[in-house]
Order: structure tokens, then C-alpha cells, then sequence
């Protein structure tokens, strides 16, 4: 993996910050990243699944170009 100076500056004074070594921050941001697309992914497709349902409760809320019907809102 390579870094400029600037970048290698940054990432070991976010290292010592967090009281790590450099291996182990390196690490540790790349398991950060792999659970935060998953958190991502679960969320999106959990408010895919009620979006339906959101939409009906909220008829008024939904923008027209997204409304099923095509209606406008009264």
C-alpha cells in the first residue's frame, strides 16, 4: 500500500490518536468499512420493504412523480 508523505503523515496521526499501531488501525478501518456497507445494505433493503407501507400512511407526503396512481395530492 502506498501513501504520499502528506497521507502517511494523516494516517499515523490518526493511529496514535486512536492509541493503535499503524498495522492495526489499517486493519481495523478496513473491517469498519466492510460493517458500515453492511449496515448500509441491511437498512436500504429493510426500508425498501416498508416503503409500500409508508406510502399509504403518508399518501400527502409522497412526491407526485412517485406516486403509483400518478395523482396529484388534493
Amino acid at each position: 500500500m502506498s501513501f504520499t508523505d502528506e497521507e502517511l503523515e494523516g494516517v499515523r496521526a490518526a493511529a496514535a490518536a486512536e492509541g493503535k499501531s499503524l498495522k492495526q488501525y489499517l486493519h481495523d478501518l478496513g473491517v469498519r468499512e466492510m460493517q458500515r456497507k453492511q449496515f448500509v445494505a441491511g437498512a436500504t433493503a429493510w426500508a425498501d420493504r416498508l416503503r409500500r407501507e409508508f406510502d399509504d400512511a403518508f399518501a400527502d407526503e409522497v412526491p407526485p412523480s412517485e406516486r403509483r396512481d400518478g395523482a396529484a395530492a388534493a
